[in-house]
């Protein structure tokens, strides 16, 4: 996985570890320092090469990066399978990399979802930002677009910056503090994770704002707090255990040659506000 550092891995690993128990089979966890440690995610992946494992489940740090030495794995006849965030379908098909089974939500919908709940909240002239993810990786974009999607909806949604926080907490609260700074009257801000919006709270906490509207992603409990706490709006759950779950199970019927019915396995969203939080 990416990293441990966000919450929503911890329950990516709850649900593979439930399909290790299940399945009886040796699962070893590996992640980054940061979800921005492209080049030891690539190291880990080549021991587990050298390791010999059976399997590889991966969510990719870079939808990019990661392809060399996946399709080096898969030359050494170690199955891939796909979580998360997707890796490049077309750089991959040029590589060679090809039919990696891939888990996940529909990023942009579920993006759109959480953008359109604020949207749908905004009557008059609102100046609003866009805090995204890593830039360049698959689901960091398709939130992007399905948050430009909704706001492009909406007449009263004055769209005055787009910035990436790299999915961090510190980044969302230095982003925050820069963007509010420079244009104070922000009215709205989606951000591409709940780590981030974390960040945005911080700032506006230290500043004293209660007027923001503010949609995450990820469904983390400190987000949940912060819905019933009034201080964000929305929050999307995208089943990480389930998705971690899905991973382990794939991997082992690949190694089992079971190859599954359908390479794309969509992941169902749920929108949390103040209604469902609890």
């Amino acid at each position: 996985m990416k990293t441990l550092t966000n919450p929503f891995f911890i329950d990516m690993e709850k649900g593979a570890r439930q399909a290790e128990n299940e399945l009886g089979i040796k699962l070893i966890v590996k992640t980054g320092a940061k979800e921005t440690s492209i080049e030891q995610q690539i190291a880990i992946v080549e021991d587990a090469i050298t390791s010999k494992v059976d399997a590889i489940v991966i969510s990719p740090g870079s939808s990019i990066d990661l392809i060399p030495v996946l399709k080096k794995a898969q030359d050494a006849k170690i199955p891939i399978v796909n979580i998360d965030n997707r890796l490049d379908p077309v750089l991959s098909k040029n590589k060679g990399l090809i039919d990696v089974p891939f888990i996940s939500v529909d990023n942009k919908n579920a993006a759109y979802l959480s953008a359109k709940y604020l949207s749908d909240k905004i009557t008059k002239p609102t100046k609003t930002v866009i805090i995204e993810g890593i830039r360049g990786a698959y689901n960091a974009e398709q939130r992007k677009e399905g948050a430009l999607k909704a706001f492009g909806e909406n007449k009263n949604v004055i769209l005055v910056e787009s910035e990436t926080a790299n999915w961090n907490i510190d980044e969302g609260y230095t982003v925050a503090k820069k963007l509010f700074t420079a244009t104070p009257d922000i009215g709205a801000v989606f951000c591409a994770n709940d780590m981030m919006a974390l960040g945005v709270i911080q700032y506006l906490d230290e500043s004293k704002r209660k007027d923001i509207l503010l949609s995450g992603f990820d469904d983390l409990s400190e987000a949940k707090s912060a819905i019933s706490e009034g201080k964000m709006n929305v929050t999307i759950d995208q089943q990480a255990s389930l998705q971690g779950y899905t991973g382990v199970k794939t991997a082992v019927n690949l190694i089992n040659k079971i190859k599954p019915a359908n390479l794309l396995t969509v992941v169902d969203v749920k929108v949390i506000d103040a209604k469902n939080v609890k």
